[in-house]
């Protein structure tokens, strides 16, 4: 049976294979003039000539962090994990696309395939964050925190990833149309899932911060339970990884819905130096933050069994929710 955050991954093949077959179709190489003034072409979709040296440098970053995770996944099992794994490769993807773009700017085929796997890849970030705090709060036996049944926390918040994943899938395989008006009508769509998947990881977060308040002061046994651990042994440094993955996403999420919100010929999408401070930089902040601090490594399958039996006793009444 396949779990939440392998549930969003297959939606994210299949989407993405179909999106990309439809815009390929559409791919029309530019003639040899376009590549002389491409800034300046109406017919070159991102606004700018992508630089293969910035491009190779990201995509050199993502593939490290991927591999890498892919190996602490391997080492200790961690499937749950397996949506930041997998997106990190389809990231990837949209960088490597970037260099086709950089030969190839009036490809308009190129450019919503790259643009697609660039902006739905981190819905798979977003998703592993959400089974993260599942299992964190699993594993503490502080569920009581979570305004959420445990088993249904994870589930509502990728369902709703899921959900804002498709809007946007659905509005960006409807700006490749001819049409102006249907892809006018695309942008908003897309922009629409962006600002609900911003304000469903907005309430996402403010549950964590919320969480982590009650653990500190309602059971400060378990907050300070690995204090005479190393850091690398500290449940706290893991949440502190969760913590900064939330804030780079966050981050991003805040970017794209104010560049969608200017529109793709806005200052936000036709300028290379903010799609890597304000997309690239945060999220790669974001998913090699667990690198040092891999949840696997706190958390075990047999994780009922990781704490003592007087840490997890049961919750007093009055401090719970």
């Amino acid at each position: 049976m396949l779990s939440n955050g392998n549930a969003l991954l297959l939606v994210l093949s299949f989407t993405c294979l179909e999106t990309v077959s439809a815009a390929w179709d559409s791919t029309i190489l530019p003639s040899v003039d376009s590549y002389l003034n491409s800034r300046d072409n109406s017919q070159n979709p991102l606004g700018y000539v992508p630089s293969d040296t910035l491009t190779g440098v990201a995509l050199a970053v993502v593939l490290a962090t991927a591999l890498t995770q892919t190996f602490l996944s391997l080492r200790y099992r961690t499937t749950w994990m397996l949506a930041l794994v997998v997106g990190q490769y389809c990231y990837a993807i949209g960088f490597g696309l970037r260099f086709a773009l950089h030969n190839h700017p009036d490809s308009s085929g190129i450019y919503i395939v790259e643009y697609l796997f660039i902006v739905l890849s981190p819905c798979a970030f977003i998703a592993a964050d959400y089974v993260l705090l599942g299992r964190l709060a699993t594993f503490l036996a502080c569920g009581a925190y979570i305004p959420l049944p445990l088993n249904r926390v994870t589930r509502v918040f990728v369902t709703s990833d899921i959900s804002t994943f498709l809007i946007q899938a659905a509005g960006g395989g409807s700006t490749v149309s001819h049409s102006p008006n249907v892809a006018l009508v695309g942008e908003h769509i897309f922009l629409a899932g962006l600002s609900l998947q911003l304000l469903s990881f907005l309430i996402f977060s403010m549950i964590y911060v919320r969480f982590l308040y009650k653990v500190c002061t309602l059971r400060p046994e378990v907050w300070k339970c690995d204090r005479h651990k190393p850091w690398y042994e500290d449940w706290r440094t893991l949440a502190c990884a969760l913590a900064i993955s939330s804030i780079g996403i966050l981050i991003r999420s805040g970017y794209r819905v104010a560049e969608l919100s200017y529109g793709f010929q806005g200052f936000l999408a036709t300028t290379e130096a903010y799609f890597y401070l304000l997309d690239t930089l945060p999220l790669v902040i974001a998913n090699s933050a667990y690198i040092p601090c891999w949840p696997g490594r706190f958390i075990r399958n047999n994780a009922g069994q990781s704490m003592n039996k007087s840490e997890r006793s049961a919750v007093p009444p009055s401090a719970q929710r």
